[in-house]
């Protein structure tokens, strides 16, 4: 389907129940203005942060970011059924993530599993995906080890997210407690990882890696620092997944001495603008990328007009950039110049309690 032809977007809503959420939101977007409307919810689940849905829109996979399971230490995720009609969600089952806290999941290319960050727990895990989108027990379990500087957030290991390239060979997975970003080599038949030590990038000292985000044409990768509020960018080579860094910009206005932390990171359809979120100074920053080096520019930061700033997304479009605004419980729409990368607000504000993740199908 053409994103382009699209008249309204089904927007799905991930969220912290520690207040007043009450579980998983499902908003109605139009695509000719970017507003949202509510439309459904799915109650009784805790915590169910972070969302991923598979390319055929048939199943909804959302972690819940938790530390007991089932009667066990440990996090879960939860596969749910899109109905194709009226994109309402239906539970499948659930699953243990292994390890406590899980923080982020993707699938990969294959869509035949699911892989967990585990960021209480320290830990990555990867979870099969069973006839009729249904999750099984892990066929992989990672535990991290080591430390960093940060006395308050990195005394152990805190695997942040995990990702897959474009050939599905390597997994990259960000960890904020030790300063790293582990490479591992992917077995897409059996479920497995293997990590290759010489291949990890250390960050700086107290940067606390976070998330991470692969360039559509394979070539550049970006990674969004939480803890010292700053972008990296690399060169990658697909055929070995080696990271080689070329460039580290603040994300941070010069003027800006308040306390920052960062969150989230996505560019845009076209690979020309790549964006990420300060949680503090409360706004996303705009940079340009060089399609030749992958070198960024900074174009602008935009207010998210609420408090920190968690996640966004932009639309397939490249038209809406939806910002979750975790602390003011809203989402913010804003229009994006597809030309420059500059964000305007449209005015349009809804009310959705402690939104963390936002993933978007075609309505």
């Amino acid at each position: 389907m053409d994103a382009n032809s699209v008249k309204e977007w089904l927007v799905y809503i991930g969220t912290y129940t520690t207040g007043k959420s009450e579980g998983l939101y499902v908003y109605r977007m139009d695509a000719s203005t970017g507003e949202l409307k509510f439309y459904s919810q799915v109650k009784g689940i805790d915590n169910p942060t972070f969302l991923t849905i598979d390319k055929q829109h048939r199943t909804l996979y959302a972690l819940y970011e938790i530390h007991e399971y089932d009667g066990k230490e440990s996090g879960a995720v939860g596969a749910y059924s899109i109905d194709a009609t009226t994109g309402e969600l239906a539970l499948i089952n659930q699953q243990s993530s292994v390890g406590t806290g899980p923080c982020h999941l993707i699938l990969d290319k294959t869509e035949k599993f699911v892989l967990v960050a585990n960021y209480g727990g320290g830990s990555i895990s990867v979870l099969p995906i069973l006839e009729g989108g249904q999750l099984g027990e892990a066929t992989e379990f990672i535990q991290h080890e080591g430390s960093s500087i940060n006395p308050e957030r990195q005394m152990e290991a805190h695997a942040h997210s995990i990702y897959v390239d474009r050939n599905n060979h390597f997994a990259i997975t960000p960890d904020l407690g030790l300063d790293k970003v582990l490479v591992y080599a992917l077995d897409s038949t059996q479920g497995k990882l293997k990590l290759n030590g010489e291949l990890c990038f250390s960050s700086k000292a107290g940067a606390g890696p976070r998330h991470f985000t692969f360039h559509p044409n394979g070539k550049y990768a970006y990674l969004i620092n939480e803890l010292d509020s700053t972008m990296v960018a690399f060169t990658y080579d697909e055929s070995k997944g080696k990271l080689s860094e070329v460039q580290t910009l603040s994300t941070l206005p010069k003027d800006f001495n308040g306390t920052n932390h960062c969150a989230d990171l996505h560019i845009d359809p076209s690979g020309k603008f790549l964006y990420g979120s300060n949680r503090g100074h409360d706004s996303i920053v705009a940079y340009e990328i060089d399609e030749g080096t992958g070198l960024l520019k900074l174009v602008a930061h935009e207010s998210t007009q609420g408090e920190f700033p968690r996640n966004f997304a932009i639309d397939p479009t490249g038209n809406w950039l939806l910002v979750a605004n975790q602390n003011t419980d809203t989402i913010v729409t804003f229009r994006r110049d597809q030309q420059t990368g500059i964000l305007t607000s449209t005015g349009h504000v809804v009310d959705a309690p402690a939104p963390v993740c936002l993933e978007l199908i075609p309505g």
